[in-house]
């Protein structure tokens, strides 16, 4: 197992939990702190689904090697569940991206005290704009800014440990006098974890899919599920320690990181509005996608049109959109994981000897390709079968692992032949 790839992994589901909605604060205040004390067993909860539904996602991708949400919501539910996992996505797709342009709004009238919509216009042309352009690149780049808001989040944690407040009851009360949509810490953190997975949901598979080794997928899952519950934790610390200072602002952590240092908080607006901006355009941009699906011809007008109407629904506000979308997606969110967790637990025996299938044909292959190593055509058979025995289509598992074992190999890889050469015998499949 390549601990570097598992790591990478992690880092990338992280990226995706990590999105502009935590690193405004405004998520940890309304779903966590508003609690007080109890708000402390609701992050526990939450990073424990959080661990548990990362491990599921990135395994379940990897073992059908998804490129789209589709290809596994179609294979593991009744396509009635499937087609309303589907519309679920859709929902959250325009959902967030109407948030998020509210949030536009919001961070530069509180850093700068420009009027709402000058925020949220401007975030309106830069979507619009990268939309017609290679958004991967565009995105790719400004996702580098989530490793600021990691800093950003343990400074604060940090800086506030060496700067408790006199009363750490009053401040505990305060945080508690915060008002959350939701009336119990127990169902406000089942519905953030739902909120946040259905949000992640689509990448996940996507990013596991990329990957042909579940147990590999699996672990990075697991460790950036516990990676954000940790950053939460540390948020939530923050925010509630200064709770008096920031709990009623619309970004709280930037009201943080301004008490500390001015330039501070300047380099902090920026990257709250880069991250905004690189979740609304990937929100617009896979909304365009999915709506064109058939008719791609007509993905710009499309894209145009979801983007121009979710700009006049985020006049609505960003902290109301938040206090009524973010509940409702998170309920769609908590049954899209029932669903999907159901499938691994029932899909477990077979994931699990997939696994052990892939790791034997990337060792076979690999040795085949190393000049250096003893190879015996023998093996060519057992290739043959266990390729033919994947879930996955012989050509595609065949191109992905043959691939992944050239980056393996030190050196010129040897020629190991295409698909068609490790057919098993006849009476074998």
């Amino acid at each position: 197992m390549s601990v570097g790839k598992t790591v990478s992994i992690a880092l990338s589901f992280i990226g995706l939990l990590v999105g502009a909605g935590f690193a405004t604060g405004r998520e940890v205040v309304q779903y966590f702190t508003s609690f007080g004390l109890s708000g402390i067993w609701g992050i526990i909860l939450a990073g424990t689904i959080m661990t548990l539904a990362g491990t599921v996602f990135l395994q379940l991708g990897s073992y059908f090697q998804a490129n789209a949400h589709n290809d596994v919501f179609q294979r593991v539910a009744h396509p009635w569940i499937s087609r309303f996992l589907d519309l679920a996505v859709i929902l959250t797709l325009f959902a967030i991206g109407v948030v998020m342009l509210a949030g536009a709004g919001s961070n530069l009238a509180q850093q700068f005290g420009t009027a709402n919509w000058v925020g949220s216009t401007i975030m309106l042309v830069l979507v619009l704009v990268a939309g017609m352009l290679d958004v991967g690149k565009v995105s790719k780049v400004i996702s580098g800014i989530t490793p600021l808001i990691v800093v950003a989040v343990v400074g604060l944690g940090v800086h506030t440990a060496f700067n408790l407040p006199e009363d750490i009851g009053l401040a505990m009360n305060t945080a508690a006098q915060t008002p959350s949509p939701i009336d119990h810490w127990l169902l406000s953190a089942l519905n953030y974890s739902g909120l946040a997975l259905i949000l992640a949901l689509s990448m996940s598979l996507v990013i596991g899919g990329d990957n042909s080794n579940p147990k590999e997928a699996g672990r990075g899952g697991l460790l950036g599920g516990f990676a954000y519950a940790v950053l939460m934790a540390t948020a939530a610390f923050a925010l509630v320690m200064n709770a008096e200072v920031a709990a009623n602002d619309d970004i709280p952590l930037l009201t943080l990181v301004n008490q500390i240092n001015g330039t501070l908080g300047l380099v902090m607006a920026v990257t709250i509005y880069l991250m905004i901006f690189n979740t609304a355009i990937g929100m617009f941009y896979a909304l365009g996608k999915r709506l064109s699906a058939g008719r791609e011809a007509r993905y710009r007008v499309i894209f145009v049109a979801t983007t121009l109407v979710g700009f006049a629904c985020s006049f609505f506000g960003f902290k109301s959109l938040m206090a009524v979308v973010y509940p409702i997606l998170g309920y769609l969110g908590i049954v899209t994981v029932v669903v999907m967790v159901y499938a691994w637990f029932k899909g477990w025996s077979d994931i699990k000897d997939e696994s052990v299938r892939r790791a034997r044909v990337r060792e076979l292959l690999g040795m085949k390709m190393d000049p250096e190593q003893d190879y015996n055509p023998k093996y060519d058979q057992e290739i043959g079968q266990h390729v033919a025995d994947s879930n996955v289509a012989d050509q595609r598992i065949y191109d992905n692992l043959k691939s992944e074992a050239q980056d393996a190999v030190s050196g010129e890889p040897a020629d190991v032949g295409s698909v068609e050469d490790y057919q098993p015998e006849e009476g074998s499949r």
